[in-house]
Parts: C-alpha cells; sequence; structure tokens
C-alpha cells in the first residue's frame, strides 16, 4: 500500500506512553501519518503528544469515552475536519480486570462488554459509515481497522470468565465486520495478544510476572506495534484477519 501525504490515523484507547496504544501511534507518526490519539486522560495523552512532536511527527489528542456515541462522532468528526478522513483506525480499549463469578457486581460485568465489545461497534460502525464509498466498488486506497483482541477471546479462564467474554464478543465482532466490507476495501484485523505486555501496567501491577519471565519474556509494545503496522501496508491479495502475537517463552 502507497501511503499517500496527508494520511490520517486514529488510535482509540491510548494510555501510558510505554503501552500498545502509544506505540502505535509513535510508528504511524514515524511513518508520516497525522495521529489522532484518544483516550481518557488528557494528561497521559499529552505525553505522547509530546513524544511524537519531538520527533518531528504530527499528532493530536482527544479525549473521549470510547462507549458513548457523541464522542465515537466527536473523535472522527475532529480528525475528519483537522487533517481529513483516517487510512488506519486502532480499537485498543479494553484493559484486563479479574473477578470472581460468585462476587460479581453487574456493572463490572458490563462495563467490561461496553469497553470491549460495544466500544468497538461504536467505532466500528462509524469508521465504515465514513470511509466506505457509495455502491459496492473497491476503494482506490485500502483503509484499516485493527482490534487490539487478547487469548481470552478464545480461551476463557477464571478469573477472567467476564474479561473473556467481552473480548469474545469482540472478535466476533471483527470477524464479522472483516466479512461484511472486506470486499468494498475496509481490511479489518484482529490481533490476538497472547501474553503479557512488557509495558507500564504490568511493570506497575505485576513487576515479578516479568522478571521471572526474564528477557523478552513479555510483548515489546514497539515491535507489536511494527505488527500492526504491517497489516495496515498489507496487499490487498494478502489481508490477514486474524494474528496472534506471543513472546517465543510463552506456552501455546
Amino acid at each position: 500500500m502507497k501511503i499517500e501525504k496527508g494520511s490520517v490515523a486514529l488510535i482509540v484507547g491510548v494510555g501510558a506512553s510505554e503501552g500498545i496504544g502509544g506505540a502505535i501511534a509513535r510508528r504511524a507518526a514515524a511513518e508520516g501519518l497525522h495521529v489522532y490519539l484518544a483516550g481518557r486522560t488528557q494528561a497521559k495523552l499529552d505525553v505522547v503528544v509530546s513524544e511524537i512532536e519531538a520527533a518531528g511527527g504530527k499528532a493530536t489528542a482527544i479525549v473521549a469515552d470510547t462507549t458513548q456515541t457523541a464522542d465515537v462522532k466527536r473523535m472522527f468528526d475532529t480528525a475528519e475536519r483537522g487533517a481529513g478522513k483516517p487510512d488506519l483506525v486502532v480499537y485498543n480499549a479494553g484493559n484486563n480486570r479479574f473477578s470472581a463469578l460468585t462476587d460479581m457486581s453487574d456493572a463490572f460485568f458490563e462495563d467490561l462488554w461496553r469497553l470491549c465489545a460495544f466500544g468497538g461497534f461504536l467505532v466500528g460502525r462509524e469508521m465504515a459509515q465514513r470511509v466506505l464509498p457509495e455502491g459496492e466498488g473497491v476503494r482506490d486506497t485500502q483503509a484499516t481497522l485493527i482490534f487490539t483482541g487478547a487469548t481470552a477471546s478464545m480461551r476463557a479462564r477464571p478469573p477472567f470468565t467476564a474479561f473473556a467474554s467481552a473480548k469474545a464478543a469482540e472478535r466476533a465482532l471483527a470477524h464479522g465486520m472483516a466479512r461484511e466490507f472486506g470486499k468494498r476495501g475496509l481490511h479489518v484485523g484482529h490481533a490476538v495478544i497472547d501474553g503479557g505486555v512488557d509495558g507500564a501496567q504490568l511493570k506497575s501491577r505485576f513487576a515479578e510476572y516479568l522478571e521471572a519471565k526474564g528477557e523478552d519474556g513479555g510483548l515489546n509494545v514497539d515491535a507489536v506495534a511494527a505488527e500492526y503496522w504491517n497489516l495496515h501496508m498489507q496487499h490487498a491479495s494478502t489481508w490477514t484477519l486474524e494474528l496472534d502475537l506471543r513472546p517465543y517463552k510463552e506456552e501455546f
């Protein structure tokens, strides 16, 4: 795929700089795209924007709740008014939370579903409505929508049952969208993150886990971002729907 001048990326679910969302944003900006970063915390978004701008890239922060229709529309409106319709959208929202099922509140289960599945639906629908052409023809330039998935979407284990069900719904959404919109030029991919991410969240909560795994025992966020970029750049004759990413030390 040829990257045209003025190409735009929207990365939804950017938190700490040392995370998958931040790494994807930096990679897209380094490739020349104007990157719009959406997340709930202005201070965290500002850090990533500063990093991109310091490296000579273009980035804009958008504070938004991806489970709210109005916020999702505002994200796309902001990008479209500022630089154009996004060529690359990544749905990266959805933190792993756990609880025993018998202790689980209604809100705990519903909140995970809304963040992973419902938010993904809102973003996916908005992108499809905006980038697909009228009729059934294939676009002259391809667009890409990537969902960040998890092993839990295929192997549900307690105490991650709620997270697994939410991620399974998100995976089904990605598969359905790929089959509905692929022939019209929208490449939909689902990246299964199989293992611990060597990023800020795991380091702050489960540092001993990463230490026990040793070097390259956790997924390197920049390496993950490189694989997302590869998905975006794939030739239309060889599109990948689902990609599993796991450290070489991880058990299958």
